[in-house]
């Protein structure tokens, strides 16, 4: 058997995205599990939608995934790695130029004529009479007298791959034994443009077969273009690898997942508060199953499991809320001073924004994990969850402040009185488990629910209705800083 050698081949024409952040996992995985060999390839050839932000978002968020490539370009000044580059499209031309060359010479190829105009109208005409669109092969039978012809008129022929009539057969990892008539693909192909640009169903043939790839898996939506891609392989004389086609990842609703209807960008995942081992977690159980009941598994235990005949055939559904799920059981699991150093710069992003007044200590942080950590189902909501303690004032509303089963005349007694035990118990009293036993006295002996009374004080200290737990906050706001929000409380009641 060859040696294993798959390949992500992105086109920088746009963010990573989940599909192709999938595509990539999976193959990361098989190469990994397999010990064999994953590769790195950029499909560049769209010059006019090519850019270097969008490919350094590419480069970066499979380095985030903390999938790393065995072969690839020269990225971000480092050094180009593998022995069968260029592995950019545009630095490929040649190779591409002489296979098309290749084809021309042994007629599997011709030169194509018809303009743009003209296949609209063949297009039109064919759809006016309920015939699937498909290019009807006139240029494939010119004379070289007819083709010198066009050419002194001025025209530049496009060179068009000749498909011819039958059954591509293969067998797919996912999907089994499939058969497609030719009939259906469209016509003759069109692999280089009139301008000389080669298209992409040609290019990654001839890239593939260069770089000895054993294995394609790519998503459901290229299963159409396999018999394509099949019989160019043969006609250049290349043994096809093996085919495998991921399930399409839907909506909630099974309408596909699209850049315009969906969320799909990983930076926007990233920038959420999302972690790497969650997402990845995720987008490995997006079409693939373990066979067990094992939900939350690491990068290390995904390359070990990894099969390819698990990967199911069905749409495979995103589902957002077990993404969260999964993202807080990963944040449950992370190291203090790693989730510490994961939580910083979304601080000092709401520090920024003036959502909190200053930028917390790394040791402030590790001291609040306790409380908030089974509380955050993103590190982005580091903010909503505890910015109230790295704030000089919280936003009181009266009407908030007032529990629902009290007026403003009770809460303003009940926040006096809580003000009043909180102090008396002295810096030595302020515990969490002496706070709670002292207000707990004052409601039972004012005949107040004690639910009432702390949710008073805890919208007083955070001006929030659900917080972390009320009395260990209170010992981490410190007790000057819980003596004069209770009093600020107070003054807003006198005030409303």
């Amino acid at each position: 058997m060859a040696p294993i050698r798959v390949r992500i081949a992105p086109s920088p024409t746009g963010p990573l995205h989940i599909g192709t952040a999938r595509t990539a996992l999976f193959n990361f995985l098989f190469a990994r599990h397999h010990g064999g060999t994953f590769i790195l390839r950029l499909e560049d050839t769209d010059q006019a939608r090519s850019t270097a932000a969008f490919e350094k978002d590419i480069v970066d968020n499979l380095h985030w995934l903390g999938l790393s490539w065995d072969e690839g370009p020269a990225v971000a000044g480092g050094e180009e790695r593998g022995s069968y580059g260029p592995y950019r499209q545009m630095e490929r031309l040649e190779r591409y130029a002489e296979a098309a060359e290749q084809l021309l010479r042994e007629d599997r190829a011709y030169p194509c004529y018809c303009t743009p105009d003209e296949l609209e109208a063949e297009r039109r005409r064919q759809e006016a009479t309920g015939q699937s669109p498909s290019y009807s092969g006139r240029c494939a039978r010119l004379t070289a007298v007819e083709r010198r012809t066009r050419e002194a008129e001025g025209l530049r022929p496009a060179i068009r791959f000749r498909i011819g009539p039958g059954t591509v057969a293969f067998d797919d990892a996912v999907r089994g034994r499939v058969e497609i008539d030719t009939a259906v693909l469209g016509g003759d192909l069109v692999i280089v443009r009139a301008d000389g640009t080669p298209l992409y169903h040609f290019t990654v043939v001839v890239d593939d077969a260069a770089m000895a790839v054993s294995d394609v898996i790519r998503g459901e939506d290229h299963l159409s273009n396999t018999p394509k891609h099949i019989l160019l392989f043969r006609a250049l004389g290349h043994p096809e690898p093996r085919f495998a086609h991921l399930p399409l990842i839907l909506n909630p609703d099974r309408s596909k997942m699209s850049k315009r209807k969906s969320q799909t960008a990983i930076d926007d995942y990233v920038a959420e508060g999302y972690v790497r081992e969650a997402l990845v977690n995720f987008l490995a159980l997006l079409g693939w199953s373990t066979g067990t009941e094992d939900e939350i598994l690491s990068l290390d235990e995904l390359i070990e499991r990894f099969d390819l005949g698990a990967v199911q055939k069905g749409g495979a559904v995103f589902d957002r809320q077990r993404l969260e799920w999964l993202n807080g059981q990963w944040i449950r699991r992370l190291e203090d001073d790693d989730l510490v150093e994961r939580l910083l710069p979304f601080l000092e992003a709401d520090a920024v924004a003036g959502r909190i007044d200053r930028v917390p200590a790394a040791a402030e942080v590790e001291a609040i994990l306790p409380l908030v950590r089974e509380r955050l189902p993103v590190l982005g909501s580091i903010g909503d969850v505890a910015g109230f303690f790295f704030c000089e004032e919280v936003g009181l509303d009266p009407s908030v402040l007032i529990p629902k089963r009290w007026d403003r005349a009770t809460t303003h007694d009940g926040l006096q009185a809580a003000r009043a035990t909180v102090e008396a118990a002295g810096a030595s009293g302020f515990e969490a488990e002496r706070l709670e036993a002292g207000l707990r006295a004052l409601a039972e002996e004012r005949g107040w629910k004690a639910g009432d009374l702390f949710m008073a004080i805890r919208v007083a200290l955070t001006g929030k209705t659900a917080t972390p737990p009320l009395f260990e906050s209170m010992v981490a706001l410190g007790r000057e800083q819980t003596l004069e929000r209770l009093a600020r409380a107070i003054d807003t009641l006198e005030e409303a």
